[in-house]
This record gives C-alpha cells, sequence and structure tokens, in this order.
C-alpha cells in the first residue's frame, strides 16, 4: 500500500509553533481520510511532506528526488511573517525569502494554508503548482465545554464575574505583544492571559522590556499542552489576537472551534472566509480593540460563537485529509479514483 512520508527532522525545534501542530494534523488529516502515513523511507513511499525550511528539510526533499519520488512542500512561512519576528528578522527578511523561494522550489507541489499565502509565494516567482489548503482543526477535541471552563477558572484563580481575555501565540512583536498589554491596561479590571512561549535569546530587548513591565492584570503561562489550552479557549471569555501577518492561524481555528467570541486584526489573511460581524470581530488599532474587546464583555455585541464554529467545521481534519488526497490523485501521487476502484468485468 503506498504511503506518505510525513518528515519529523525539525519538529524538535517547531514542535511549539504553529507548524509542529501542522505536522502532526497532518497524518491525523491523512489517517482520516484512509491515506497511510510513515516515518521513514519504505518501499511503498510516494510521496515526502516537508514543512520546514531547515538544512535537514533541504536533504530530505534532495533524498526524494533521489529516490523519484515526489516532495509535497508546505509553505507555511513567507518573508512578511518572519519580519517583526526575532532578533535581526527585519535585516535578513530579504534573504530569508530567497531561502525560502529555493526550498519550496524543491517541491513537486506547493501546499500553503490560505489564498492570501498563496499570492505572496506566486509572487516570490515560484514555478510549481501552489494549492491552498488549511492546517485544519480538531473539532472534536476543540469544542465547548463547560466543564472545560469552570477548570481554567479555578486553574487561574479567576473571581466571580471577573472577565479574562486570552492570546495564544510567540512573545514577539509580530504577533501584537505590545499592543495585547496596552490593551490590557485599557481594561485594569479584566485578567489577560498569554499562552506562549520564546527563547528569551531570540526576543528583541524591547520586547523583553515591555513584558517585563507588563501591568499587573496580565499573566504569561508560558507555552501549555492542548488539554490545558483547550480549557484556557473554552474558559475566558475573549479570545484576541492582534497578530500583524499570519499564513493562516491555527489558534484562530482552535479557538472559533471552542466557541470563544473571537476579536482580530483586520489583516488581509482573513478576508473572504473570517467576516466582521458574522464570525469574528475584526479590529485595525487599540482604540477598535478596546471596542471591540469591550463591547463582547460587556454583552453589547452579538453573540457570533455558532457561526464561529461553523468556520471551524469546515476546515475539520476530515475535510482537510479529504482534500489533500484530491491534490495527490490531481498530482499523480496516489492513483486517480478510477484505478482506486474494483474494476467491473464485462461478459463476453
Amino acid at each position: 500500500m503506498e504511503s506518505i512520508y510525513i518528515y519529523s527532522g525539525g519538529e524538535s525545534l517547531v514542535g511549539k509553533s504553529g507548524v509542529g501542530q501542522a505536522i502532526r494534523q497532518q497524518r491525523e488529516c491523512l489517517r482520516r481520510s484512509g491515506v497511510a502515513t510513515t516515518d521513514r523511507w519504505t518501499r511503498g513511499t510516494a510521496a515526502v511532506h516537508v514543512n520546514t525550511v531547515l538544512p535537514d528539510s533541504v536533504l530530505a526533499a534532495l533524498g526524494a528526488k533521489l529516490r523519484g519520488r515526489k516532495v509535497v512542500y508546505y509553505g507555511h512561512s513567507t518573508m512578511e511573517d518572519f519580519k517583526g519576528s526575532f532578533k535581526g528578522s527585519n535585516l535578513l527578511a530579504p534573504l530569508f525569502r530567497r531561502w525560502i523561494t529555493f526550498c519550496y522550489g524543491l517541491g513537486d507541489v506547493v501546499l500553503t494554508p490560505t489564498d492570501y499565502s498563496k499570492r505572496l509565494l506566486e509572487s516570490y516567482g515560484l514555478k510549481k503548482p501552489v494549492y491552498n489548503i488549511s492546517n485544519g482543526v480538531d473539532v472534536d477535541f476543540f469544542a465547548p465545554d463547560p466543564a472545560k471552563r469552570e477548570a481554567f477558572r479555578v486553574r487561574y484563580g479567576l473571581q466571580e464575574g471577573e472577565k479574562a481575555v486570552v492570546s495564544v501565540g510567540h512573545t514577539i512583536a509580530r504577533k501584537g505583544l505590545p499592543e495585547f498589554l496596552a490593551l490590557a491596561r485599557s481594561l485594569p479590571q479584566t485578567r489577560f492571559l498569554w499562552f506562549g512561549w520564546t527563547d528569551p535569546r531570540l526576543i528583541p530587548q524591547e520586547i523583553a522590556e515591555e513584558m517585563e513591565h507588563a501591568p499587573e492584570n496580565v499573566v504569561f503561562p508560558g507555552y501549555v499542552g492542548r488539554e490545558e489550552l483547550r480549557e484556557a479557549y473554552c474558559g475566558a471569555d475573549v479570545f484576541a489576537f492582534l497578530s500583524h501577518e499570519e499564513t493562516e492561524g491555527i489558534v484562530v481555528l482552535e479557538a472559533l472551534a471552542c466557541g470563544i467570541p473571537t476579536v482580530l486584526r483586520d489583516i488581509p489573511v482573513y478576508d473572504g472566509w473570517l467576516c466582521h460581524a458574522q464570525n469574528v470581530y475584526k479590529a485595525s488599532n487599540l482604540l477598535e480593540f478596546q471596542q471591540m474587546v469591550s463591547g463582547v464583555l460587556d454583552g453589547e455585541l452579538p453573540d457570533l460563537t455558532a457561526a464561529g464554529r461553523a468556520v471551524a467545521e469546515s476546515r475539520s481534519l476530515e475535510q482537510i485529509g479529504s482534500r489533500l488526497r484530491e491534490i495527490y490523485r490531481e498530482q499523480r501521487i496516489l492513483p486517480p479514483l478510477s484505478a482506486a476502484l474494483p474494476q467491473k468485468h464485462a461478459h463476453i
């Protein structure tokens, strides 16, 4: 039986990021769609999934070509979302663009989460076919649960009636950390929690200082497992994601799946699938974020959580696995459906 090799080199470095989550979800997407996966080269390996732009991933792609196997390269990163991240990222951004263009060019096909990121990658001059396909979300695991809400409130000592706003991501400027802290200062009676961790050696000095002088109503729990993160989504009153640039935002899908009111920065990546006042609320500056978050907390804005959950369900792991299988067939990684079905023999 033909299988897909999910290359996991570098996963130890990206495991706490959205890329690490995407790698884990690919295995589950394919399992649910009936496509076998493997964690090493086998005789039946039809293609390799490559998810990072680290040197070992380049070697894995080249190794696949030497074996005559197809390379499915995931375009999780762009020059645009590299900026404003780690020390020196703005200076290195043009070089990073050249590097990722080379890496993605090794793929027989490139997959990227949204139409927005697809347009960016194509603007780099990629010649290989680029498909936009969501990273997906496990809507069975990430789902509304009153018991999880209570567990979250107990874990963080929230008092009766006290409101909580959460965000998730690396503690970097690109994710909107400075604005999140400013938002917390404007709502001192509300608890703000930022889930996520970044190696302090990579954090620019100005961001480290902002965190050191964060207001008293802000908590940094650091990186937590998916069970505790689910509690946070289910237990908080608003998910505020102030990121300036994304290729999709897996955490947004997780939050929507858990039924938490969601306020996002109004950036192009959400165009066409997340709509202001329909399934999320959007804001362009700090004042608008204050208005949107306060409106949700005070019950002045309509509840959009059912519509948000519907968006997540449309990107379930089953849906994404089925789409992956279609792409494999289009790219002749797997045999076409007609060849996979038993043939009826005509009577002579």
